[in-house]
């Protein structure tokens, strides 16, 4: 709190005036450094789960606020978000997941490790499952030259 002395002598019968005015200084310090650690917090939320995903050259496309990840690590583990689900539980763990309906997205990320009939696999599961709105994922960029495959290249003329 702060004071003031009035204008005049020093008397001692006269009382300090008090000062009616917050200090915003400490708070608005207070709300730049939240902002600070929101910053720096909010691109670690992601999923976290380490997958090799194969590159693409398509148009990344939007992505909704709260996306589902299905993902298969190279030891063909599946995942929904971070958490491990067996395939025979992978649609009931998702029936049971709150804000996930059957016109819900799924994202579906596969390690390049991952051999293709396993993905079908587990797609296969999914639309068994009544989850028929999937995307998969991939990293940005062009493919480099190793992973392109030979047959491609050979089909170029």
């Amino acid at each position: 709190m702060g004071a003031s002395i009035a204008e005049g002598g020093l008397d001692d019968d006269e009382d300090y005036a008090e000062a009616h005015e917050i200090n915003v200084t400490p708070f608005i310090d207070v709300i730049l450094v939240l902002l600070i650690i929101f910053m720096v917090a909010a691109p670690l939320s992601t999923v976290d789960l380490p997958v090799n995903l194969p590159t693409s050259s398509a148009t990344p496309q939007k992505k909704p606020d709260k996306p589902t990840y299905v993902s298969i690590k190279a030891d063909l583990a599946v995942a929904i978000g971070e958490t491990m689900v067996k395939r025979v539980d992978l649609v009931r763990t998702l029936d049971n997941t709150p804000n996930i309906t059957k016109d819900s997205f799924i994202f579906l990320r596969a390690d390049r490790a991952v051999p293709y009939g396993d993905l079908m696999d587990v797609l296969e599961i999914l639309r068994v499952g009544g989850f028929t709105k999937i995307k998969l994922v991939a990293l940005e960029g062009v493919p480099d030259a190793q992973s392109v495959p030979a047959a491609a290249n050979a089909a170029k003329p």
